[in-house]
This record gives structure tokens, C-alpha cells and sequence, in this order.
């Protein structure tokens, strides 16, 4: 798109299938760096990833040619392969339906940077649907129980 120009910063959680901690932290960070390469492919910013057990952050800097769903898709189709194909897991991996989407102004890029660096320490204090339903209030998005993640009791 030539004489286009813009830089949308936009943080996506999305869950594990049922919420279980299959994340295992022993392969984690090589699951985050492949959810990274895949971001990076598809032209976009990989600012970060990172997560726990059941969820997981991404942190991108999207451009105008990419509609968020599409990324959002291919990272969940490409990541859940790449789990399956290591056989990280003796079952089948899976991430739930449905992703939560947050816009950030670019002053803001440091604070939500060092908010997904520090998610182990972060869920010490404060489960996945504390913070997830928080996102939601904070961010004034309208939503109906009935379609959120399946949540496990925390």
C-alpha cells in the first residue's frame, strides 16, 4: 500500500484448549520463539511472547495489511502443529476458541512489554480470569459470559 504508513500495537491473550497447563516450561520459551518467527513471516512485529502454563501473551506491531484474525489464526494453526509435530505432549494440543485483542499507543509499548516479560510473577498473585476479565473492563469491551474461555477453577 504505497503512501501508507502506521503502526498498531496490539496485545493478544489467548488460552490452551480447557484451560490445563500443558504449557510446560521445560519447551515454553521454544514454543514462544517459533510464535514469534511466526509473526515475523507474515511481515508483522514481533515485540513479544511470553505466557504460563494456560495462556498466552503476544505482543505485536501490526500493520494494515494484515486483518488481526488472519495472524491470530495462523499463529494458533502453526503453533498447535509445531507442539504436536515435537511431541511435546502425549496427547493432542490444542488452543481454545476465541482470542482477546487490546490496543496500545505507542508511549505505552515499554509498560506492556515488561507486563508480558514478567507473567510468572505476575500469576503468583492474580489468575488468568482475574486478569483476562480485567482486560475486558479496562478496555470497556462489551461481552457475554457464555462465550468466554471455559474457565477452570483458579
Amino acid at each position: 500500500m504505497a503512501n501508507t504508513y502506521s503502526q498498531i500495537y496490539i496485545q493478544v491473550v489467548f488460552a490452551v484448549k480447557g484451560r490445563e497447563n500443558l504449557l510446560q516450561k521445560s519447551w515454553r520459551d521454544e514454543v514462544f520463539k517459533y510464535i514469534s518467527g511466526i509473526i515475523i513471516q507474515k511481515g508483522q512485529k514481533s515485540i513479544i511472547v511470553n505466557g504460563v502454563s494456560d495462556h498466552v501473551h503476544i505482543f505485536v506491531g501490526l500493520k494494515p495489511d494484515m486483518p488481526l484474525s488472519d495472524l491470530v489464526r495462523d499463529i494458533k494453526s502453526n503453533s498447535s502443529k509445531f507442539i504436536n509435530e515435537k511431541n511435546f505432549l502425549k496427547g493432542k494440543f490444542e488452543w481454545q476458541v476465541g482470542y482477546g485483542a487490546f490496543s496500545y499507543a505507542h508511549s505505552q509499548l515499554d509498560a506492556v512489554y515488561q507486563y508480558i516479560l514478567n507473567q510468572e510473577e505476575h500469576h503468583k498473585k492474580k489468575t488468568f480470569k482475574v486478569e483476562y476479565l480485567g482486560f475486558l473492563e479496562k478496555f470497556k469491551v462489551e461481552y457475554n459470559d457464555k462465550y468466554l474461555f471455559g474457565w477452570i477453577d483458579d
